[in-house]
């Protein structure tokens, strides 16, 4: 009788059910269910509707019983920073604002009155990025400190779900670095710089690492979706499970880059690099498996791609728009770090802005701001992979490009001529993977991550550039 382990994976655009079990020694991945997903306007917010999310997450729970594929355990991934306030009661206080909602402007200089800049990091290791967990709270402390107030727990994304399916609360590590909250040292909240920007220590809830058990589904939700299941905690924020998934055969050093709608470059460490040299280089040590940390840069990624898409791509998959880049000579480079692409009216126009501003060509059409978009990525994985080469004081023979992103080989070309590195693209599906790998790790079927990673790269196809 087979084992089955599922994985619920949910990004800006979309989530997914994944089922996986062993077959000849390999993973073997079913994805069983697809829902979309997206920022909705909520009083004037940009916010995500977890209750719908919720019910899709029910909704495929149910298709493994319907299959008669019923899980030994289920884990749960999204993006990082995002959260929910829950009062005494445990109901929600507002809504689930998005990153991406423009309550976050000018709050970073109200967290600099309280903490200077240089000594954030040099507590947390993580990187200023404007939509940072600690910003929106000093959001919502000046525009609506009542809603702060009545709090009686703060619960990210995955953790709220969490809570919803086996009633515990508490917050998963990966995730929790997120938020520039968490002492890189102590790996554990940063109760005095909490206290020290105002926000109410008792909100925030015990750290677990993953592979931790939650237990099993409530009888109520069980009852729902026809079967009970094991809730294990993998590396909640979507990158941390997507690095756990890179396929190596042993413990060598490995640079890579998590690309999807962000593109995370970078390494991992045994200690946080928490210094001032880091800190002007803008590299963030985000938590991983184990106590690791992801040494890395947050570039804007195939968000731009997605977005011009929607905007001029017509009925054009990605994969036939990044052929037809490939076609184009234009040698428009644009700054993809630039905060003018996180969340445009029109990211066509904006990159043409951009382009026009700085003397350069106008792309026209889909091809070639496409164009212009990938060849600007490669450029700033070029800039990134020099970077972390210096901080470090190592030299990496490969990247390895995993997600959803390892399917565009214009892009993998370019970052190969880009680099002057070997460039591996695989897995895809790495998120779902390393979701799935650290529950089985959790269950005993893989004896460690160095053995998981090990059987990944014997089970998914990798292409070289």
């Amino acid at each position: 009788m087979e084992k089955y382990y599922l994985a619920v994976d949910i990004g800006a655009s979309s989530g997914r059910h994944i089922l996986s079990h062993m077959e000849n020694g390999k993973m073997v991945l079913e994805e069983i269910y697809r829902f979309p997903n997206g920022m909705e306007e909520h009083q004037g917010q940009k916010s995500w509707n977890v209750d719908v999310l919720f019910e899709e997450i029910k909704t495929g729970m149910q298709k493994c019983r319907e299959l008669g594929k019923i899980p030994t355990s289920m884990g749960i991934d999204t993006w990082g920073v995002d959260f929910v306030l829950l009062d005494q009661n445990d109901e929600r206080i507002g809504s689930a604002v998005a990153y991406r909602d423009e309550r976050t402007k000018d709050m970073d200089q109200k967290v600099y009155e309280l903490i200077a800049e240089k000594e954030l990091y040099g507590r947390t290791g993580i990187q200023k990025q404007i939509f940072n967990t600690i910003y929106q709270l000093m959001a919502l402390k000046t525009g609506s400190p009542e809603a702060l107030a009545a709090a009686s727990k703060l619960l990210l994304i995955p953790d709220y779900f969490n809570f919803r399916l086996t009633g515990r609360a508490v917050t998963e590590y990966t995730n929790a670095t997120t938020t520039q909250l968490v002492n890189a040292r102590t790996k554990n909240w940063d109760e005095e710089l909490i206290r020290r920007l105002g926000y109410p220590v008792s909100i925030f809830q015990q750290i677990a690492m993953p592979g931790a058990e939650l237990g099993s589904l409530k009888e109520e939700i069980a009852s729902e979706v026809g079967y009970t299941c094991k809730v294990i905690l993998p590396a909640t924020h979507d990158t941390g499970s997507a690095v756990a998934a890179v396929p190596v055969a042993g413990e060598e050093d490995v640079l890579y880059i998590s690309s999807g709608t962000w593109s995370l470059m970078g390494t991992e460490l045994s200690e946080a690099d928490c210094s001032e040299e880091s800190r002007q280089h803008n590299l963030t040590n985000e938590g991983g498996y184990h106590y690791r940390f992801r040494y890395l840069k947050n570039i804007m990624g195939l968000w731009m791609i997605q977005s011009v898409k929607k905007e001029i791509g017509g009925a054009l998959g990605f994969g036939e728009i990044c052929e037809a880049a490939s076609q184009c000579d234009i040698a428009s480079i644009v700054d993809c770090n630039d905060d003018r692409f996180l969340a445009p009216d029109n990211m066509t126009e904006e990159v043409r802005a951009a382009c026009r501003e700085s003397g350069q060509r106008e792309p026209e059409g889909i091809a070639e701001t496409a164009a212009v978009i990938y060849n600007s990525l490669a450029k700033c994985y070029a800039d990134a992979k020099t970077e972390i080469e210096t901080m470090t004081g190592r030299s990496y023979d490969s990247i390895h490009i995993i997600g959803g992103g390892a399917n565009a080989d214009y892009l993998n070309r370019l970052t190969a001529k880009a680099t002057g590195k070997r460039v591996l693209a695989g897995p895809v599906e790495a998120t779902a993977v390393g979701n799935l790998a650290v529950q089985m790790i959790a269950d005993g079927a893989f004896a460690s991550l160095a053995d998981a990673r090990k059987c990944i790269l014997e089970s998914f196809p990798i292409k070289i550039f």
